[in-house]
């Protein structure tokens, strides 16, 4: 294993719907569970769905490197059989996996978020949200939309954080920290400056799946949540094993949510809302296709058919334009919803 820093204490907080979790993973690495998280469009949706929110340091205590053989540097060129480092080493081996990430572009979408970690006492009766699309963090009707996030994290707290989807380019963090400020204030949350803050940004779009790419280089970034972590577990038994992280049906699966994501960036502000609406009114197979999992390309494509059919006309012709990468009068076109 080649990392510039292999020791380094991971910090952000990672969360999964329970059933996607591996059962080789310890089960003292969940923190909290949320048996139905809400959802907020324009209204209320319960997601009958149990939800994991993870302890950082116990799953990175759990995922145990003993016996594998570490350097501390940094890969700069990759060929099938071998990994030349910036310290000018090269590494051979039968098998090289790039799990390097993906770089950040002007031309890629990114996921960015800001949080802060409140404790139980402070945000008695607050309950946990999936996500929250209500416009009561102050900004503007017509501007790029961001969502309220909050989850438990065990031990007597709870994470706020404000986040944009996705964004080309996203949201930055003084907006989103003072739409969060201001969507707290409007619910009886006072904040005094001295909670923790978490800060999240990273790539969504730019993968390339393949059998010699792992993680976020090899697009287990599920394009609509951001998430990457359970997609990570999951596919590791079948690597180890001299598998394809990214079998033919997987392919499939990141091409269909890639076409989700540029319907998504195409949408006007006051647009998505009636989106998630519709998205969360789907049966429940098909809200699990969607979100879950990277191989099931029917269930994937059953899931955008029957979105789409719930949605109104003018936002039908919108998302066709996005997957078929239609052309359309950037004239008439107002700000994405997504800063697309």
């Amino acid at each position: 294993m080649v990392d510039p820093a292999p020791h380094r204490t991971w910090t952000a907080t990672y969360a999964a719907w329970s059933d996607e979790l591996p059962g080789w993973l310890d089960p003292t690495v969940v923190a909290a569970t949320i048996d139905q998280p809400v959802a907020w469009g324009g209204r209320e949706h319960r997601i009958d769905r149990r939800y994991a929110v993870l302890d950082t340091s116990r799953l990175q205590q759990s995922l145990d490197l003993t016996g594998a053989e570490i350097h501390a540097d940094r890969v700069t060129t990759l060929t099938p059989h071998t990994a030349t480092l910036a310290s000018g080493a090269e590494l051979r081996a039968e098998r090289v996996i790039d799990a390097r990430g993906l770089a950040r572009s002007p031309a890629r979408a990114e996921q960015t978020a800001y949080g802060i970690v409140v404790e139980d006492e402070r945000c008695a009766g607050f309950p946990p949200l999936f996500m929250d699309w209500r416009l009561d963090n102050g900004a503007p009707a017509h501007a790029p939309r961001s969502f309220l996030y909050a989850v438990p994290l065990g031990g007597g707290a709870m994470l706020l954080e404000e986040t944009c989807l996705a964004g080309r380019p996203a949201l930055d963090q003084r907006t989103l920290a003072e739409r969060l400020h201001y969507r707290l204030r409007a619910r009886g949350i006072d904040v005094d400056g001295r909670e923790r803050i978490e800060r999240v940004r990273f790539t969504v779009t730019g993968a390339t799946p393949g059998r010699a790419r792992f993680g976020a280089a090899g697009g287990f970034i599920h394009q609509a949540t951001g998430y990457s972590v359970a997609a990570a577990l999951t596919a590791a038994d079948a690597v180890a094993a001299g598998g394809s992280p990214a079998p033919v049906s997987a392919r499939l699966v990141h091409g269909l949510r890639e076409a989700g994501l540029r319907a998504l960036l195409r949408l006007a502000p006051e647009d998505l809302p009636v989106f998630f609406d519709a998205f969360f009114e789907l049966p429940d197979h098909l809200q699990h296709a969607y979100l879950s999992g990277r191989s099931d390309a029917s269930g994937t494509a059953a899931a955008m058919r029957a979105l789409f059919l719930r949605l109104p006309g003018r936002l039908r012709w919108q998302i066709t334009t996005a997957t078929l990468r239609l052309p359309v009068d950037e004239r008439a076109r107002r700000d994405s919803s997504m800063m697309g």
